[in-house]
């Protein structure tokens, strides 16, 4: 049993995946972020009733989800600089992981948006409300609420995803678990903790999802 798993080196290499699981946090977080405001300005972008606005961002959204993820990684940190824009990894990293749930996100907006009643919008314009102000005050607090289940779901495989970003030696957590082994030539302890820690982080932050949702339901009830 001692031969499968070593429980000394289990609490040696704990503290080393708890500081690259701050990599990996800040990485999630950050490039959610980022998918959240992205994907609501692609959205809004293209209900706009201008052809040459909605269809140049309807094209650009496709294109971003109809390609891996894992180019769009490489495209960013190793393209970019022949066009004079150089990122760090991580920054790379965010970024792509950003663009690309984005581009999701905005597909998650525009069903809210759609379920407003036409009502709305006609009630805004009757008060003479600007674009900005109708989006503000009246559109975007009904459509969020009821979208904000698929945007968690978007949260969580975001965070699945950020061990691609070891392709482009972004210490996070997958690629410190794969230098670790092989380093020791002891994959199971390394692997094995890695996956626990995606388990609880994606456990955790469904419960914090519905929280969220059950409070956001009361305050709209109330």
């Amino acid at each position: 049993m001692n031969e499968i798993w070593d429980w000394a080196y289990t609490w040696e290499i704990l503290p080393i995946l708890a500081r690259a699981s701050l990599v990996t946090i800040q990485a999630t977080i950050l490039g959610f972020i980022l998918a959240a405001t992205l994907g609501l300005v692609f959205a809004i972008l293209r209900m706009s009733q201008s052809p040459w606005i909605s269809l140049p961002v309807a094209g650009f959204v496709e294109f971003i989800r109809s390609t891996p993820l894992l180019i769009q990684i490489f495209f960013i940190f190793f393209v970019f600089p022949e066009f004079g824009i150089v990122l760090s990894a991580l920054t790379a990293g965010i970024l792509a992981l950003g663009l690309h749930y984005g581009t999701y996100c905005s597909e998650v907006y525009r069903a809210g948006l759609a379920n407003i009643p036409r009502g709305q919008w006609e009630a805004s314009t009757a008060l003479n409300l600007s674009g900005y102000h109708t989006f503000k005050d009246v559109i975007i607090p009904q459509a969020i609420p009821p979208v904000v289940p698929a945007l968690g779901n978007y949260l969580v495989a975001l965070f699945k995803e950020t061990p691609l970003l070891s392709a482009i030696a972004v210490l996070e957590l997958m690629q410190t678990a794969k230098i670790l082994g092989s380093e020791t030539f002891r994959y199971t302890e390394p692997i094995t903790l890695v996956g626990i820690f995606f388990l609880v982080f994606s456990l955790v932050t469904a419960a914090l999802l519905r929280q969220v949702e059950g409070w956001l339901k009361r305050r709209g009830g109330g």
